[in-house]
């Protein structure tokens, strides 16, 4: 074995039902004096709960999904104006993304509290949305610096909504696999973390109130999120990121609809990625098991029904060869990724 793996620094915690203590914890490690606490309006409620003992100076609540530069610049601006020390944020990716973008330019220090399964808490990843085009970058400033995972808190995310997010998490554990970075510790992490999320999601589905379920989906999402922060993105990201910004598409959704996609596009040239996903899967082959997995869950099937137009696909096919990774496991031509994109657009089964 021949390979180089940064572990990225950082604090986890799992707190079943504990989260604010674990919050103030972490908020006290950084000597935190004035926090910012930025949630979406949905998420008011348990992110007002979970700090209302802390020094809060200000809370934020514009918050929109693939962070507008405008969102992020008066999101700084805030931060600015209060002298914010410490960025706690409560909520899903949106959230999550905003505060990096707050970070990436100030260097605060940031307590994630996820409250879906988006994975963005563990990565130093950010993205900036303008106009139609998501840039993506990382950084080690946007790293936060802990994590609160509460699955208590993920009780309040619809059941159509926690398979969309849970199926974004295993889009990171496939991606890792066959990621330009990807080394023998994140396939070992995407891995467990595909297992976890198989068994955890349809529990979600049978027992939306149930712990058990959501805990197991959660620790899923985590250690796909950590292969993907040292992996980087591949192919199935690339293809996200364009369609998402250039059609302004729901993040998880998106990813939930192309997953099984990519999978039969590169599979077949990824031998023993695809064994690994299908014994995760407890499936003959992973396609089949990603196959059974959605059928349980009732998994969303089309870039129609999420909004996307037909004839934005030539756009986006020219924008996917422009991003795609260059060592991918099987060539990316223009006629393999039209065809990848149709028979998403369309919810055909994958080819």
């Amino acid at each position: 074995m021949h390979f180089v793996h940064e572990t990225l620094p950082q604090t986890v915690r799992f707190a079943p039902g504990a989260a604010a203590e674990h919050v103030g914890a972490a908020v006290d490690r950084l000597g935190g004096a004035r926090v910012m606490v930025i949630a979406s309006p949905s998420a008011k409620e348990p992110a007002e709960r979970l700090t209302a003992g802390l020094p809060v100076v200000v809370r934020h609540d514009d918050v929109t999904m693939h962070v507008p530069v405008e969102t992020a610049r008066r999101a700084r601006v805030v931060a600015a104006e209060h002298a914010a020390d410490v960025l706690v944020c409560v909520g899903g990716g949106s959230a999550t993304g905003l505060a990096k973008a707050v970070a990436l330019t100030s260097g605060l220090p940031v307590v994630a509290v996820p409250t879906t399964y988006a994975g963005s808490e563990a990565t130093p990843v950010w993205g900036l949305t303008e106009g139609s085009v998501k840039t993506t970058g990382t950084d080690p400033k946007v790293l936060p610096h802990t994590v609160v995972y509460d699955a208590t808190l993920t009780l309040g995310l619809p059941v159509d909504l926690s398979v969309a997010s849970g199926l974004n998490a295993l889009a990171h554990c496939v991606d890792s696999l066959w990621a330009p970075r990807t080394d023998p510790v994140d396939q070992a992490l995407a891995v467990e973390g595909a297992r976890a999320l198989c068994a955890g999601l349809p529990r979600v589905v049978a027992e939306p109130d149930g712990i058990a379920g959501r805990e197991q989906t959660l620790y899923g999402a985590y250690l796909s999120a950590v292969a993907f922060a040292s992996a980087g993105s591949g192919l199935h990201h690339k293809i996200c990121h364009v369609l998402g910004g250039r059609f302004d598409l729901p993040h998880a959704q998106t990813h939930a609809v192309v997953l099984p996609h990519v999978l039969a596009f590169n599979g077949p040239a990824a031998p023993d990625a695809e064994r690994r996903l299908a014994t995760a899967f407890d499936a003959p082959t992973a396609n089949e098991g990603l196959a059974r997995l959605r059928a349980r869950l009732d998994a969303p099937r089309s870039l129609r029904d999420l909004g996307m137009p037909h004839e934005g696909i030539p756009d986006a096919v020219e924008a996917v060869l422009a991003a795609a990774p260059p060592d991918n496991p099987r060539p990316v031509t223009p006629d393999g990724i039209t065809a990848l994109i149709e028979a998403a657009w369309e919810g055909a089964d994958p080819r």
